[in-house]
């Protein structure tokens, strides 16, 4: 009689496998590993999830729903599809047709300009090269929300600066910037200097080689420019057109200032009168919200698309040196034609502000007025640098400047080792979720944060940790661009030998990966630091009586007709942000040189 079968052997055991026991406990033990290495994804995850997800879905509930999210209540009550019928007033149609007019024009102008300084400072002969780039660059360090107040001194068509003079030699009222060619000048002179970059980049990169072969065969610097050289940087010059286009579409400061002055409205400015009318109408502003992003999204894409085109790439691995134009006569030219912009863009503005700020008179209404007796003082801007509205604003923007600053690096850092310098599953949605940002306009994701905050039970809101945390989440993606890039220089072999040789992954990080990323990460907590220094879109949703900054200062004194004060506390915005950026690239270098010693 055969054996039962509960008494045959374990043959697992004879051939060499564990029993079946042993095997279950494996798998266990494989699949909690497995969780575990998995779990830095999940928990980056669920961060962004609050950071960003949230918010947008937020906007999308409240476009639906007949109520917006408050405490306690997501909003979702009564699903309805009449908030989208605001899209069809005139004002919305107005709006949003105004918005790609002035993106479409503003991102031409900016390209020209930027294109051309571009081509000067990387390509050509010109004189003060140095000079140039600086020039290139220079419109950065003044926020466009100053910009603007600056032309609205300079162009008003009453008593604008530029206006009084026209009437002081008999021409009248030349000038009024609060119209649709002033709206466009102003973003143009504030945005060029992202295509300046791109574009000079692109072209200090480029191998000179075949513009040397055009010229070999009898190519005239027309034709090889037409053929060679342009054509080259396509990428860069369509790319930085269509990041223009959307910065420019979802610019609210700008034109807050010079357009609704001139009753030009854009979907920024439609937005926010919506939220703040009485009483609000959060659904249909958020149902606005929902039509600006989605166009910024399809236009992101594009600039995506065309900016990771490899076909036009002509760099190799062989040592190059760009070639040098000869412009011959057009030397000065380019040098005056950069002189001009610095004139527009820096020059002028900064003399309107320091006029504004020294005259005695809030009001002036010819040129004489500003020469007379006791008609200019420092009282004014003494006074703004001792009242507790400046200082406790200056405060507020430095604290968090510098915490958005630290903590989105940080966060920026980490998020990029997890997509980098892991297998873990689901990183690439990390990447996903990171950038999305990017394609959402900063006032609308002001918006979904203010909702977000009201309901999530976390007592942030009215503080300033909540600005923080917009800012963070708003700049993630400028972050973890330049954290990704720093940490793809780093050879990922250098950190897993100082694991061979007994150290731990986080002593590895913090002793190998990340004083070789030095550069990297001081270049993007610089970054952010500029750029949470100069965002007031997304804090006009957000900020208390105790927790303006002085972005949110400048604003309502320019919204109060209180110009004097809003050009004394501009001045200062820009010292204190130039003060700021020349202590981070000194502690910086000084950091870099002690780790080279």
């Amino acid at each position: 009689m055969s054996a039962p079968i509960t008494d045959l052997p374990d043959l697992s055991e004879k051939q060499g496998m564990p029993p079946v026991e042993k095997r279950g406990d494996l798998t266990k033990n494989r699949l909690a590993g497995q969780l575990r290495r998995s779990m830095p994804t999940w928990l980056m995850l669920a961060l962004l999830a609050m950071l960003i997800l949230m918010p947008v879905a937020l906007i999308l509930i409240s476009a639906f729903s007949s109520s917006t999210p408050r405490p306690g209540s997501i909003g979702l009550n009564g699903l309805t599809l009449e908030n989208f019928n605001v899209l069809a007033s005139h004002q919305s149609v107005k709006a949003m047709g105004n918005s790609l007019v002035v993106a479409m024009c503003a991102s031409v102008l900016a390209m020209l300009i930027g294109g051309t300084l571009a081509f000067l400072a990387a390509r050509t002969n010109v004189w003060g090269k140095a000079v140039i780039y600086f020039i290139g660059i220079a419109p950065m360090f003044l926020p466009s929300l100053v910009g603007a107040l600056a032309w609205s001194l300079l162009a008003g068509p009453a008593t604008g600066y530029l206006n009084l003079l026209t009437r002081a030699i008999g021409m009248g009222n030349v000038f009024n910037v609060y119209t649709m060619p002033g709206l466009i000048l102003v973003l143009a002179l504030y945005y060029a200097p992202y295509a300046f970059l791109l574009i000079h980049g692109a072209m200090t990169l480029m191998n000179p080689d075949l513009e040397e072969a055009a010229s070999v065969h009898g190519g005239s610097l027309k034709k090889i420019l037409s053929t060679v050289t342009f054509p080259l940087v396509t990428p860069a010059i369509l790319g930085s057109g269509v990041l223009i286009f959307a910065l420019t579409m979802e610019n609210f400061p700008v034109a807050q200032m010079i357009g609704t002055p001139g009753q030009i409205e854009t979907l920024p400015t439609f937005i926010y009168r919506l939220m703040n009318s009485a009483p609000a109408r959060g659904n249909e502003a958020a149902a606005v919200a929902v039509v600006l992003t989605v166009i910024l999204i399809a236009v992101t894409a594009i600039q995506q698309r065309v900016v990771m085109k490899r076909n036009f790439t002509t760099v190799s691995g062989k040592g190059m040196k760009p070639r040098m134009m000869d412009i011959g006569k057009l030397r000065w030219a380019g040098l005056a034609f950069a002189m001009v912009y610095f004139t527009l863009a820096i020059v002028l503005p900064v003399v309107a502000l320091l006029l504004a700020s020294l005259q005695s008179s809030p009001y002036v209404s010819n040129l004489g007025q500003l020469w007379g007796e006791d008609a200019l003082s420092f009282w004014s801007l003494f006074q703004t640098l001792q009242s507790a509205t400046f200082l406790d604003a200056a405060r507020n923007s430095v604290v968090v400047a510098a915490c958005v600053a630290v903590v989105g690096a940080a966060l920026a850092f980490y998020l990029s080792y997890i997509v980098y310098r892991t297998k873990t599953p689901g990183r690439k949605s990390l990447e996903f979720v990171a950038m999305l940002p990017l394609a959402i306009p900063a006032i609308v994701m002001g918006l979904g944060l203010l909702w977000t905050w009201l309901v999530l039970p976390f007592p942030v809101y009215g503080t300033i940790v909540v600005l923080i945390i917009a800012f963070i989440a708003i700049y993630l993606p400028q972050g973890y661009r330049g954290m990704s890039a720093s940490i793809l220089q780093v050879d990922k072999d250098l950190e897993d030998s100082a694991v061979l040789l007994g150290s731990t992954r986080a002593r590895a990080v913090s002793y190998v990966t990340l004083p070789l990323m030095k550069t990297g990460v001081m270049s993007t907590i610089l970054l952010l630091l500029m750029l949470a220094m100069r965002e007031l879109s997304a804090a006009l949703f957000l900020f208390t009586s105790d927790t303006r900054l002085l972005a949110i200062v400048v604003f309502d004194n320019y919204d109060n007709g209180a110009l004097r004060s809003a050009a004394s506390t501009s001045l200062l915005y820009i010292l204190v942000i130039l003060t700021l950026v020349l202590i981070a690239k000194a502690f910086g270098a000084r950091a870099t040189n002690g780790e080279a010693r």
